[in-house]
């Protein structure tokens, strides 16, 4: 046993001998200079690059084997190596093998280094890149290439198969370092440029079998132009970008796998002061090289961002999230997304992605748990000034989505928004160019997200056009916001239960709008309106210079009281159903502006209607009873009732016109002209009541009174004391009286001097023929009428 352990060590010490012999000479008596020429047309052989090794090469023994090179650059075979850069280059590279292992029979690389590296990647303007070649070069040359590695002196590569090689390659790279790389990518077909400077990855341990360490960082640069160097442009983005890992090598079935991943970044934006943050960690991802599958567990991304359009504080927000991509299919899926961050928000769902390469679309599931709109808004500058202090402080949504990169579409809506909800489908552009939806409701109180009142124009609020000032502030503003409709492509539907708008209240409301070309129309609203019907189109033209409106209302059957006791007059001072209709045009941006301009007719009607806590037929009679001093004992109803009140309007620069004013009561009608003047709101009314001689009449009367107006006059501002608006017209009574004595006059004069002509005529007609009287009779009755 023991001459036996002794046999042993001298064997190996023997070995040991040879092989430290071995290396000896290899590094004292052979050149690795001499291995230039093999390594350039190895190279060219399998690559198809043009290898150029300017610097040495040089071996080590001590206390590691290794070889280095300096300076190396390789060009495409297209290229023209003096003068264009070379595809690749590096600085300094370096293998070295652990000398412990030899001693066993094993090949063990104790370090990998390589310095400065430099890669020009460029695509064309078809989409073609520089890379592709030699990919495709490689693919068909897939074969090892380590005998043809061998030194020519060296003779033919030991077989394997015969016995001839007893040294195996076991791949445990102690330490991988690739230090101070660069690599360049330019797409022509984008006119864009990135950069990828600083690029440091280090790898320790480094094993097929199992996994191990790994830790890369590096500088981005992302430029909008190729020509940013001539232009002395900043990078659109620029990032610092660090990632560590432990990392599994599938060489065999092509799966990579990183566990425990964490990638970090620093960004900065052009034109953006401050940095965004964003930090990425995973559970596991699984890259199958062969399949081309990409699979991440467990992913979360939190990030910090910082911009003007966000608020002046940074804005953190956290995505966890689960990804499996088929890159084969160009599909992929976001599964268990749940996106997280301040002030109560949470919005959840998944996504289906497809076409990746191409035009990505995808489809999916959002949805959206309460939370205030109010802070957010607050955040991005965006509130609006409304009438709620509650408004939009509940919103909720749930929906089926689908889209791509110019449009976004939920296509199964439920929406939560306060005390209302509507479900339907919406679309929407990214570019604020396009609005779609189909949406239904129960109910919606519109006045909740509108401006409020102010006093003054509270206390107008029946000024003009009803409750048109309620809503805006003294200082006019645009009603529209001009150039954003002017680009949009819209088409909407709305039916809402109930809806509630500048303090009037609509049912089973139905509207339709459309958009293009720099022109909005209402195509319809059609919506039941105190116990009748409104309904309206419309045009808005707003390319136009400056925008022209068009609008034609028409109610039927409206109550008129529940309206004006829905406008703030309370008691109404009239009763009735209300139906009118017109074709309304005006021109501008702001309220002044719409009533200036404000032009075209305007038919009305009252029907079964009533002046309330006024009897207009019980005055009337009474002051005719005066007249012919007697008294009217009748018991009155206290209001006016009537069958039918007319008017046709013409509105013609902001001043309302007419002529045709008619009210029908029994016995009585009243009819008048007058103006109102919507910017001064100064408004004339001259009004008159006669006496009609019907089967239900108010009251008997002397026939001769049936010819006799009862003027009234109403004059001043809507702004003023009602109560002094009207008065009985005097002067006109006095001169309608005067008309009517003078005409009596006239008539009586016309009798007695036909009385006193008659005999005269028939002693006329025996004179001069018969016929010849008449003639006469005729002419004077010409004359005295």
């Amino acid at each position: 046993m023991k001459r036996l352990f002794r046999t042993l060590l001298a064997a190996i010490g023997i070995l040991a001998l040879v092989v430290v012999g071995a290396v000896v000479y290899v590094t004292t008596f052979f050149d690795p200079d001499d291995l230039k020429p093999r390594l350039v047309e190895v190279v060219r052989e399998q690559s198809g690059l043009e290898l150029s090794l300017e610097g040495p090469l040089t071996w080590s023994f001590y206390p590691r084997l290794g070889v280095s090179v300096e300076k190396a650059e390789a060009w495409l075979p297209e290229q023209e190596s003096a003068e264009e850069d070379s595809f690749a280059a590096f600085r300094h590279a370096e293998v070295s093998l652990s000398f412990a292992p030899l001693l066993r029979g094993e090949i063990a690389i104790d370090g990998l280094t390589l310095d400065g590296l430099r890669l020009n990647l460029e695509r064309d303007e078809e989409g073609r890149g520089n890379w592709e070649v030699l990919l495709e070069r490689l693919a068909q040359d897939s074969e090892a290439a380590e005998g043809a590695l061998a030194p020519a002196s060296a003779g033919p590569a030991p077989d394997s198969t015969h016995g001839g090689s007893n040294l195996d390659v076991a791949l445990n790279i102690a330490s991988v370092q690739l230090r101070e790389g660069e690599v360049r990518f330019r797409d022509l077909q984008t006119d864009r440029e990135v950069l990828f400077e600083g690029l440091n990855v280090t790898g320790s341990n480094v094993n097929p079998n199992r996994p191990f360490s790994l830790k890369a960082s590096f500088r981005l640069a992302a430029h909008d132009t190729l020509n940013w160097r001539e232009l002395e442009r900043p990078a659109r983005l620029a990032s610092d970008v660090s990632l560590e890992s432990r990392v599994s090598l599938g060489l065999a079935d092509g799966r990579y796998v990183l566990e425990d991943l964490t990638l970090h970044t620093t960004s900065r934006l052009a034109g953006v002061e401050g940095e965004q943050q964003a930090n990425l960690q995973s559970g596991e991802l699984v890259a199958n090289v062969e399949g081309r599958r990409l699979r991440l567990d467990e992913g979360r991304l939190d990030a910090s961002l910082l911009h003007p359009s966000l608020g002046e504080k940074s804005l953190p927000l956290s995505l966890d999230f689960k990804l499996e991509a088929d890159l084969a299919e160009q599909t992929a899926q976001l599964r268990e997304l749940e996106l997280t961050g301040e002030d109560g928000l949470r919005l959840s769902g998944s996504l289906n992605l497809s076409r990746l390469s191409g035009a990505p679309s995808y489809t999916g599931q959002l949805s959206l748990a309460p939370l205030s709109l109010r802070p957010w808004l607050a955040r991005l500058d965006m509130m609006p000034t409304m009438a709620s202090d509650s408004a939009l402080s509940d919103v909720a949504l749930t929906s089926p989505l689908e889209g791509n990169l110019e449009r976004l579409e939920l296509t199964g809506l439920t929406l939560v928004l306060d005390d209302s909800t509507l479900t339907g489908h919406l679309a929407t552009g990214f570019d604020g160019h396009l609005l779609d939806f189909d949406l239904q409701g129960d109910s919606l109180d519109l006045d909740a997200y509108l401006p409020p009142a102010e006093p003054a124009a509270e206390s107008a609020s029946l000024r003009g056009l009803p409750g048109i000032q309620r809503a805006y502030a003294d200082e006019p503003g645009p009603l529209v916001p001009t150039e954003w409709l002017a680009e949009l492509d819209l088409d909407g539907k709305l039916s809402l239960g109930e809806l509630r708008l500048m303090g009037l209240d609509f049912s089973d409301v139905n509207l339709e709008l459309t958009g293009s070309d720099g022109r909005v129309r209402l195509v319809s609203f059609d919506s039941a309106f105190h116990e009748g019907n409104l309904a309206a189109s419309g045009e808005l033209g707003l390319r136009d210079e400056p925008l022209s409106w068009a609008l034609a209302p028409r109610f039927s059957r409206v109550r008129i009281d529940s309206l004006l006791e829905a406008l703030g007059e309370e008691p109404a001072p009239l009763r009735g159903r209300f139906s009118g209709e017109g074709e309304l045009t005006s021109r501008g941006n702001t309220w002044p502006e719409l009533k200036r301009h404000l032009n075209g007719p305007l038919a009305t009607r009252i029907e079964e209607g009533a002046i309330l806590e006024v009897n207009v037929s019980r005055e009337l009679c009474t002051a005719v009873a005066t007249l012919e001093g007697e008294e009217s004992t009748r018991d009155w109803h206290p209001d006016t009732r009537f069958d039918r009140a007319d008017a046709t309007f013409e509105l013609r620069d902001g001043t309302l016109h007419s002529d045709d004013l008619r009210v029908t009561i029994p016995g009585i009608e009243l009819g008048g002209e007058g103006q109102l003047d919507l910017i001064s709101e100064r408004f004339d009314l001259r009004a008159a009541a006669r006496f009609v001689d019907t089967a239900d009449a108010a009251c008997n009367v002397n026939p001769r009174l049936e010819r006799v107006p009862f003027p009234v006059r109403c004059e001043g501002s809507l702004g003023e004391d009602s109560s002094e608006w009207c008065r009985f017209d005097r002067e006109a009574f006095q001169g309608a009286v005067a008309e009517l004595l003078r005409d009596e006059a006239t008539r009586r004069a016309g009798e007695e001097v036909e009385r006193r002509l008659e005999g005269a005529i028939e002693d006329l007609d025996e004179r001069l023929g018969e016929g010849s009287g008449e003639e006469l009779r005729d002419a004077l009755r010409g004359l005295l009428n």
